[in-house]
Parts: structure tokens; C-alpha cells; sequence
């Protein structure tokens, strides 16, 4: 059983960041689909490379050139997965009009010019979202990075489990994590997922949560109304929203916080 979720675990771990995984851990559909529910986990992690990156450059560097290092650090260590997926699912909404055109070109591994427009803006409103964080207490920064790509990824998972994968072919990346999950593996998602918000204060927490739960069903009624239900590209693009979106709820709850003080 142990080893078991530690394959599913590693197996999140292989196929959503760089890092080497043992080389016990085997490669399979049944591995893969399962391994959704460590996800947001792997979102812990991420956050916690970014925080980590921000403390040890923020030593020697301004706050500007730490916080874009910690960026470069998440970019790196995820092979810019994510990314990727908002550029791709960008282009597609962007560029086609019925569902098989979104689908095509989805599916095209050449940016087009919405997906480059995408990709600029969203690290552009990260790097500012983040400055005005830092306008507060630097533990807000720290928690934030972990709770937002926490949160982020369990806002994809979540998209596993409501609607429909709707690409027919075999060889889509994320067909393996297509298949429905059971309650059991979404609650296990949940508490990886918005464990990491306690480290916020709660109105922080709330904030960002209320902004992620709302970017993420805007982007769950889009997505069926376009093309009946989410890809691969979907999942990423979501990840991305729902990470700005925890931002912005954390400058939002700053702001209240500071007009209250007046």
C-alpha cells in the first residue's frame, strides 16, 4: 500500500517537474491517472523551491531580481508544464472557432502570437502581484508562493473530476490523467491543496481561495461552452489563472487590511 502511493507519488513528481524519481518507480497509464491526487503536493513543493530561492537571493540581491529569481526557479524546476499549457490552450480558443479548429490547434507545438501575448502578461501580473505582496510582512510572500501553486493545482484537478476529457486520441499527454477520479483521491487533492492556506492569515487565505474558486469555475463554464469539457492544455491554463488569481486575492486582502489600519 506505502509503496504503492509512493509510486503515485513519484509518478506526479515525473511527469510535472524535472526531478529525478527512483528508478523503482515504474512508468503506466493506471500509475499516472492515479497519480492526480499528489498534484496539488507537487505544488507544495514548487511553491517551497520558489520561497527557498526568494530567501537565499534576497541576501545578496533587491527584492525585484529575488522575486524574478524565484520565477526563473519555478520555470526551471517545472520545465515551464504550465506555461506551456496556458500558450497552447490561448492559441487554440484564440485562434479557432469551432471545437475540432481549438482542438488542432491546441495540439500545434508552435506559439502563436495569443499564446506569446498570454505567457508575458501572466509572468508580467506575477512579478507585480507578488511586489505588492511584499508590501506586507515577508512571511505573507513565503506562504504565498506555497498556498498559490497549491491551490493552483488542485483548481486543475478539480477540472479532472467535474467534466469530460474531450480529446479522442491516444497519444495526448494528459490522457492518462483524463480518467475520472473518485472522491476519495479528490479529497486527498484537497488537503494537499488548501492545507498550505493556513499559513496565511485568514483573511489572506479567504481572499485567495474566493478569487481561485471563481477563476476556475469562469474557466470550467468557458471551457465546456467551447469545446464540451478540458485538455491537457485546459489543465495548465487553469493552473496558471488560478496561481494569479490567489495573488490577487492576497494584494486584495493587503489592501483591506491596510485601509482598516488607517
Amino acid at each position: 500500500m506505502i509503496k504503492k502511493e509512493a509510486a503515485y507519488f513519484f509518478g506526479a513528481i515525473r511527469f510535472f517537474t524535472r526531478l529525478p524519481v527512483p528508478a523503482w518507480v515504474g512508468h503506466s497509464a493506471e500509475t499516472l491517472n492515479h497519480s492526480a491526487r499528489y498534484f496539488p503536493l507537487v505544488g507544495v513543493i514548487v511553491g517551497a523551491w520558489a520561497a527557498l530561492v526568494f530567501v537565499l537571493a534576497s541576501f545578496v540581491l533587491p527584492d525585484t531580481l529575488a522575486v524574478l529569481l524565484s520565477m526563473v526557479a519555478t520555470l526551471l524546476l517545472t520545465g515551464a508544464f504550465h506555461e506551456d499549457g496556458l500558450a497552447d490552450a490561448v492559441d487554440g480558443f484564440g485562434g479557432g472557432w469551432a471545437k475540432e479548429q481549438v482542438l488542432t490547434i491546441m495540439k500545434d507545438s508552435r506559439v502563436g502570437s495569443y499564446g506569446a501575448i498570454a505567457i508575458a502578461l501572466a509572468l508580467l501580473i506575477k512579478f507585480n502581484a507578488l511586489m505588492a505582496v511584499m508590501e506586507w510582512p515577508e512571511e505573507w510572500l513565503l506562504a504565498g508562493f506555497v498556498a498559490a501553486h497549491s491551490v493552483s493545482r488542485f483548481a486543475a484537478v478539480t477540472l479532472i473530476y467535474a467534466l469530460d476529457y474531450v480529446r479522442e486520441d491516444e497519444t495526448a499527454r494528459a490522457k492518462p490523467l483524463a480518467q475520472s477520479l473518485s472522491v476519495s483521491e479528490l479529497l486527498i487533492a484537497a488537503l494537499f491543496g488548501l492545507a498550505p492556506l493556513a499559513l496565511l492569515p485568514w483573511q489572506a487565505a479567504v481572499a485567495g481561495l474566493g478569487m481561485a474558486v471563481i477563476t476556475t469555475l469562469l474557466a470550467a463554464r468557458y471551457f465546456v461552452k467551447r469545446i464540451g469539457g478540458y485538455t491537457g492544455d485546459c489543465l495548465g491554463a487553469t493552473q496558471q489563472l488560478a496561481e494569479i488569481a490567489v495573488y490577487f486575492g492576497l494584494v486584495i486582502a493587503i489592501q483591506v487590511l491596510a485601509c482598516n489600519s488607517i
